[in-house]
């Protein structure tokens, strides 16, 4: 007598493992998710400089946002800043003619980001090609394409992720000057601005 066993070898039963393996890989791949920005966790860094003497770095609140990723890409998104919460972070004060205090009074004024008649400014995606993508962004109510650079989309645990980016734009451009010229002249036309941003899947 014999025993003849019809179940499947151990080579087809390895073979259905790897294709539901990449099966389920593939729709990774191809899945598209929102995030919603962790206002609390996120944050905007600027810095300015002034022309052969030092630069000034700070940071701004991020109100609102979402981000959306495809296969742990970046293919949209769009956040609102607090302009209200600018706080300087380096160490180039005194305490009598140059203070933190002085200087948040001088960029919140009329001339430069006038943020009582604009308290937000505003970022807009509209295209991404790798780690590098395009956007709208608006300060004291003006519009303009950007780009932003050196994109970083890192997952996490319990649906979290962390996006990063960098973004320089001239100021000019958004009516932030001095009304003087030669004042004008003795800050830099470029703003730059490092974008963190941590986002839950909705």
């Amino acid at each position: 007598l014999s025993i003849v066993a019809c179940g499947p070898s151990e080579a087809e039963i390895a073979a259905t493992k790897a294709k539901a393996t990449a099966d389920s890989l593939a729709a990774v791949a191809a899945m598209e998710i929102t995030y919603t920005v962790d206002a609390t966790n996120s944050k905007v860094m600027w810095a300015g400089t002034m022309v052969g003497v030092y630069t000034h770095t700070g940071t701004l609140n991020i109100v609102e946002g979402s981000i959306m990723t495809k296969g742990g890409q970046l293919t949209g998104g769009s956040f609102v800043v607090d302009m209200t919460t600018m706080a300087p972070s380096d160490t180039n004060y005194n305490t009598t003619d140059h203070t933190k205090d002085g200087l948040v009074g001088h960029l919140s004024s009329a001339e430069f980001f006038d943020v009582a008649g604009n308290p937000k400014a505003m970022l807009k995606i509209t295209g991404v090609t790798g780690n590098t993508a395009t956007a709208d962004l608006t300060i004291r109510g003006k519009t303009n394409p950007e780009n932003i650079t050196d994109i970083v989309i890192t997952p996490g645990e319990g649906g979290l992720m962390k996006a990063t980016g960098k973004l320089v734009f001239d100021r000019q451009k958004y009516g932030v000057a001095w009304k003087a010229t030669m004042k004008d002249m003795v800050l830099q036309d470029n703003i730059e601005l490092t974008v963190e941003l941590v986002g839950k899947a909705q």
